[in-house]
């Protein structure tokens, strides 16, 4: 494999560098997931007491123990839901998931019903979420269910506020929101393939139980820079309440992207 091939391998790259991953990034409040169980168990005749949650930090739900006549009843990782699914359904295990309400409905492929509720839900991160749920349950491979969307705004009203948190990223990240604001203000950017690699969160955010919401790049120095000249025009909101640092491990990808990035001439913004 040549130097550039290897380099167009984003996966296999950050592969080399992180960690496994099977934590739910969002931190479902309390009182919104015992709304959701209180629902599903009463639909679709659920004892509460055989429902588990294999999707704790640090977690393995390939080797969770799963009790005969157990239910699962979790807000698993987005990122590996669509194989999760799958995992239950070849297993014959049946679960009721909560899942992203904007790519949900490809979960049908896999033998999920989809069920939306219109519910916005407030993570313990602070993400503002689009919720909808899989099921293996029932006959339908699309429902709406306003009396459960009506129990999940209920139990946010009920529930303690979560406090916003106004985070400052390192330059060398471009998170969805960044991207976002850029777009809004009309401000030109480009960012080529070999000046970037997906990555979840940083580790500072693994180590807390955080993530970045929709996924984040960790972009090169001449990347970085580019970005922060285009961010001067961007208005700026709060002042930060919470500052990340890139660990070494993360130093590392950068470096390597900025070894590939000397190679090649910049592409024009």
């Amino acid at each position: 494999m040549t130097r550039e091939e290897k380099f167009n391998d984003y996966e296999g790259f950050v592969a080399k560098f992180q960690p496994k991953k099977t934590t739910d990034d969002c931190y479902t409040p309390p009182a919104v997931y015992e709304a959701v169980k209180a629902w599903a168990c009463r639909r679709y005749g659920i004892d509460p007491a055989r429902t588990v949650r294999p999707f704790w930090p640090g977690g393995d739900y390939e080797h969770f123990d799963y009790p005969a006549g157990a239910a699962v009843l979790d807000n698993p990782p987005f990122s590996c839901l669509a194989r999760i699914v799958r995992f239950y359904t070849e297993r014959q295990i049946p679960y009721f998931l909560f899942a992203p309400g904007l790519t949900a409905l490809g979960l049908t492929r896999h033998g999920a019903g989809v069920i939306y509720t219109d519910s916005r839900i407030t993570y313990h991160n602070g993400a503002v979420v689009n919720t909808a749920f899989a099921t293996s349950y029932g006959a339908n491979v699309v429902e709406i269910a306003p009396d459960l969307g009506a129990a999940i705004k209920a139990a946010q009203r009920k529930g303690p506020s979560i406090r916003r948190v106004a985070y400052q990223y390192p330059a060398n990240l471009m998170t969805t929101q960044a991207a976002l604001a850029l777009a809004r203000n009309g401000i030109p950017y480009a960012l080529p393939r070999r000046e970037a690699v997906f990555i979840r969160a940083l580790d500072a955010m693994r180590a807390e139980g955080k993530g970045a919401f929709g996924g984040a790049l960790l972009i090169s120095d001449h990347a970085a820079a580019r970005k922060a000249d285009a961010e001067q025009a961007v208005p700026h909101a709060d002042a930060p309440t919470r500052v990340w640092e890139l660990s070494d491990r993360e130093k590392a990808i950068i470096k390597e992207l900025n070894h590939n990035d000397d190679e090649r001439p910049c592409a024009a913004p």
